[in-house]
C-alpha cells in the first residue's frame, strides 16, 4: 500500500488524507485471494458457479461449500473469507425468515439485497468492528419478476447484474462473460458456459486442485434454488475440461 496509508489503516472509521478507507481495501484483497465466483443471468433463470479451491486431499468432498440457499427461491454464492461468508448467510436467512413471518410471503430479492448491503455498510463505520472480507452474489427467479441477480462488495455497494465475477480471476472471467449474449441464453446453455469459464480461468500452476460448484434458480427448477442435477453437472464438467484441452492444443500450435 502507499506510504500515505501509514497510521490511517488501523480503523475502518478513519479516512486517509486522499479520501481512502484502507480497511475496506484490505477486505477487497481478502476477496481477491479467494477462488473465482461467477453469476450468469439468462432469459429463464440464473446460474451460480464457484471455483472451490481444495487445499488438502483429506477434506470431505462437500467441505467448505460456497453456495447457499437463503430462502426457497433465493441462492447466494460467496467469495472471500469463508467464515465471514457464513456469518453473512446467517444474517440473510434471519432477514428472510423475519420477512416471511411478518408478511406471510418470501422476501423480494431487491429488499434482501438492500438490507444486506446496509449491514455491510454498517461494518465500515465503526472502529470497534471490521469490514466483512467477502463479496456475495444473490440470485432469484419468480413468475412475476423473472430472473434477478445482485452483487454486494465489502464496502456495501450493490448493483443488479446480467453477469458478474469476483475472486482471483475476476477480470479474465468478466472478459469472457462480456462476449456472451446473456439475455438470449437459457439456463442449460448458461450452466455449460459457466463450467467452461471456471475451468478456463483456473490457474493450475498456483492452485492445483479445485471443485466446480454449480446451482441454479429458474423455470426448470420451478423457482426453487438448488444444485444442478447430476447429469447437467457432469455435462458442465466435461465442457470445461474440453475447453481447457482445446486451449492447450491451440497454445502448442
Amino acid at each position: 500500500m502507499s506510504s500515505i496509508g501509514t497510521g490511517y489503516d488501523l480503523s475502518a472509521s478513519q479516512f486517509s488524507p486522499d479520501g481512502r478507507v484502507f480497511q475496506i481495501e484490505y477486505a477487497g484483497k481478502a476477496v481477491e485471494n479467494s477462488g473465482t465466483v461467477i453469476g450468469l443471468r439468462g432469459k429463464d433463470g440464473v446460474v451460480l458457479a464457484v471455483e472451490k479451491l481444495i487445499t488438502s486431499k483429506l477434506y470431505e468432498p462437500d467441505c467448505g461449500t460456497r453456495i447457499f440457499t437463503i430462502d426457497t427461491s433465493i441462492g447466494m454464492a460467496i467469495s472471500g473469507m469463508i467464515t465471514d461468508g457464513r456469518a453473512v448467510v446467517d444474517i440473510a436467512r434471519q432477514e428472510a425468515a423475519s420477512y416471511r413471518q411478518q408478511n406471510n410471503r418470501a422476501i423480494p430479492l431487491k429488499q434482501l439485497n438492500d438490507r444486506l448491503s446496509s449491514y455491510f455498510h454498517a461494518y465500515t463505520l465503526y472502529s470497534a468492528v471490521r469490514p466483512f472480507g467477502v463479496s456475495v452474489i444473490l440470485a432469484s427467479w419468480s413468475e412475476e419478476k423473472g430472473p434477478e441477480m445482485y452483487m454486494i462488495d465489502p464496502s456495501g455497494v450493490s448493483c443488479g447484474y446480467f453477469g458478474c465475477a469476483v475472486g482471483k480471476a475476476k477480470q479474465t472471467a468478466k472478459t469472457e462473460i462480456e462476449k456472451l449474449k446473456l439475455s438470449e441464453m437459457s439456463v442449460k446453455d448458461l450452466v455449460l458456459t459457466a463450467g467452461k469459464i471456471i475451468y478456463q480461468v483456473h490457474d493450475e500452476l498456483k492452485d492445483k486442485d479445485f471443485k466446480l460448484e454449480l446451482s441454479w434458480v429458474c423455470q426448470d427448477s420451478k423457482g426453487i434454488h438448488k444444485t444442478v442435477p447430476a447429469e447437467v453437472y457432469a455435462a458442465a464438467n466435461r465442457a470445461g475440461q474440453e475447453a481447457v484441452d482445446e486451449d492447450d492444443s491451440d497454445n502448442e500450435i
